[in-house]
Order: C-alpha cells, then sequence, then structure tokens
C-alpha cells in the first residue's frame, strides 16, 4: 500500500532543505550578479580587455549553473508531489518504486549543491594553483607525482575547469620530479584546498624486479590565486630572482632564451617558479602572483600582522604525516586519514573521481567551525 504519509513527510524535509539552501547561496543576489554581468557583456568595449572578458563570462556561466541547480531542485520537488497525488488518486501501488526512487535521487541532489554553500572563505572562489612535488621513494615518488599530476587534471577536466600547466620539471628515467598548475573557474581553490598535504601510495613497484611492495610519497599544495589588484607590500631586498632555461620538447620547440623564472622569499624559504607563459616578464608577473598568494596564506597560519615579522624555513609539508593513502596492493583502497572516508575503486580516484573526499573534508571543517 501506497505509504502517502512517510512520502508527504520526506517531501516537507527536502522542502526546508531547499528553502535553506535558497537562503544559503542567496539566490536572489546570484540573479543580480548574472544580470548585472550580461550588462556588462552588451558593452561595446566588452572584449577590449579580453583576460577580464573570459573571466566575466566564466563567472556568470558558473552563476548560472548554481541557480539552475536550486530551480531543478524545485522542480524535482514538484515531480514528486505530482506522483504522490497521481499514486493516491488512482490507487496505484506500481508508482511506489517511481517515488522512491526520486526521493533518494533529490536527497543526493541537495546534498551536493548543499556542499557549495560550504565555500564560504575569503579565498575559495578564486582560481587555484596546485603544486605536487615528489618525496621520499626515489623513482617511485616520481611516478607517483606524475599519477596525482594526471589524476589533477582529469577531475579539473571533468569540472569544467581549464587547467593549465605552469611549471613541469620531468626526470628523464621516470616520472616528474614536481608540477605546478592553474586550475581556472569558480570555486576552484575552495574544493581543492582539501588535497593539501601528504600523499602516499603502496604498491607492487615497477621499478623493483624482484617485485616487492613499495611506498612513496608526494605532496600536494594549493594556494588561491589572487587578483590583480591584491596587493601584499614585500621588500625586493627580500627576493632572489633566479633565471633559466625552461625544459621544452626537444628540436625546434626547445627554449634557447631564460625565460623561466623562479623567486625565493629570503626571510620565510618560500619558492616560486614559472616556466609556461610565453615571455620572462610574463612568468615573473605570474611567479609574483604565487608568492603573494603563498605569503598571505603563511601569514595567516601565523596569525602575524606584517609579512617581514615571519621568519624561519616554510615547511608545511612533514613526510610520513600522510593526508590520504593509495592501497593498490595486497588490496585496493583509498583512505583519507582525516575524514576516514574510503573508496575501494582506485582506478577510478586515479580517474579524477575524488569528490567522495573533497565534500567529507569540506563537511568536516564546517562541523568543526
Amino acid at each position: 500500500m501506497l505509504n502517502v504519509q512517510e512520502y508527504r513527510s520526506n517531501v516537507e524535509i527536502m522542502s526546508s532543505n531547499i528553502e535553506e539552501l535558497r537562503v544559503s547561496l542567496d539566490i536572489a543576489s546570484l540573479e543580480n550578479k548574472i544580470k548585472e554581468n550580461e550588462e556588462k557583456m552588451n558593452e561595446q568595449d566588452f572584449w577590449n580587455d579580453n583576460e577580464l572578458a573570459q573571466k566575466t563570462l566564466q563567472e556568470n556561466k558558473a552563476l548560472k549553473e548554481t541557480v539552475e541547480e536550486y530551480e531543478k531542485l524545485l522542480e524535482a520537488l514538484e515531480e514528486i508531489e505530482v506522483l504522490i497525488e497521481i499514486g493516491m488518486e488512482e490507487k496505484d501501488d506500481s508508482i511506489e518504486k517511481e517515488i522512491e526512487s526520486s526521493i533518494q535521487t533529490l536527497e543526493k541532489n541537495i546534498d551536493v549543491v548543499r556542499i557549495k554553500t560550504l565555500l564560504n572563505g575569503e579565498y575559495d572562489k578564486n582560481n587555484a594553483i596546485l603544486s605536487i612535488n615528489s618525496g621520499t621513494g626515489g623513482l617511485d615518488a616520481q611516478d607517483w607525482s606524475q599519477m596525482l599530476l594526471r589524476m589533477y587534471v582529469r577531475w579539473g577536466e571533468k569540472n569544467g575547469y581549464k587547467v593549465r600547466m605552469l611549471d613541469l620539471i620531468s626526470d628523464p628515467e621516470a616520472g616528474i620530479k614536481s608540477a605546478t598548475l592553474l586550475i581556472e573557474g569558480l570555486n576552484a581553490y575552495g574544493y581543492l584546498k582539501s588535497e593539501k598535504g601528504v600523499h602516499r601510495i603502496v604498491r607492487i613497484s615497477p621499478f623493483d624486479p624482484s617485485g616487492k611492495r613499495h611506498t612513496a610519497f608526494a605532496s600536494i599544495d594549493v594556494t588561491p590565486e589572487l587578483d590583480e589588484n591584491i596587493d601584499i607590500e614585500i621588500n625586493p631586498s627580500d627576493l632572489k630572482i633566479d633565471t633559466y632555461r625552461a625544459s621544452g620538447a626537444g628540436g625546434q620547440h626547445v627554449n634557447t632564451t631564460d625565460s623561466a623564472v623562479r623567486i625565493t622569499h629570503i626571510p620565510t624559504g618560500v619558492v616560486v617558479q614559472c616556466q609556461n607563459e610565453r615571455s620572462q616578464h610574463m612568468n615573473k608577473d605570474r611567479a609574483m602572483r604565487m608568492l603573494m598568494a603563498k605569503l598571505i596564506e603563511l601569514k595567516e597560519l601565523e596569525q602575524k600582522e606584517k609579512i617581514e615579522d615571519i621568519q624561519g624555513k616554510y615547511s608545511q609539508i612533514t613526510w610520513g604525516s600522510q593526508i590520504r593513502s593509495y592501497v593498490f596492493q595486497p588490496y585496493k583502497l583509498v583512505k583519507d586519514h582525516r575524514t576516514n572516508a574510503e573508496m575501494g575503486n582506485v582506478d577510478s580516484v586515479m580517474d579524477g573521481n575524488i569528490d567522495l573526499f573533497i565534500n567529507e573534508y569540506l563537511k568536516m571543517n564546517k562541523t568543526k567551525n
């Protein structure tokens, strides 16, 4: 028999949850912002600044998607209410499975949208700069770093982000020593900040002829890309700027000028580098923005008022203090040690399906706050 009372109770709860989302997302403000952006896009000089125009288009697309997601929740709720009424009028118990399936789907979609409301940090909406550095484990660590690079590129692509390589140091024998990605799109930093830390792999090493199991480490660092109008005071005498020849693909693609830039902030030991922009000037500009993001983050961690007050080596990663383990043998399991979230399908995770871990981290931090 159709359990109308239970279904209506579910509808009431979901309706309340959707209303909370309307308030949390501030749908009215999002709609106003969309209208403002569209007015800008209709202006004759809109494309005079191509970079700003692209950012506006990207922002508007993301805002529209958020509003559409909210509206789809309302539509799905109405469809469930109609199904319940049809079931009652026609006394049709066969419709029960469709109602239950629709309720489960809507509850899941409400949870997905709710995650977005947790992205309320100062820089959560910004692009993300994600750096990968191989750690202990020799060739296994370098190979592992390359696997993680692919994982984050795939995650970005699956979620509609634009992924650009800013810096890459590969090894002729295997894998990469380090890489830096710029992941562009709304909330990129808000989601990816969960990935910061040490990632461990356990597997039978392809570099060990005896077929023994090995453990290797790689560190992930994530900082927000700052807007150009954000500035902090940095003493030029605190900077060591080196230029070097950017690595190329060989043959005619080899870079013959010292266009790559490495900047060291001497008081803190923070090092940033960029080589994939079109000129030394652009590489330096990008590296300076990366440096400012790291120093702002460090200042917040140290709760200092001035960058100049921060001394000592910049060391946020400690090998062995992994946040997540990826076990390939003797069993398959990816486990996040902060949230205890687990997934047995390691191949799926390595293909970029890491939303489970990101979402659980965001929920955990919300609970703490």
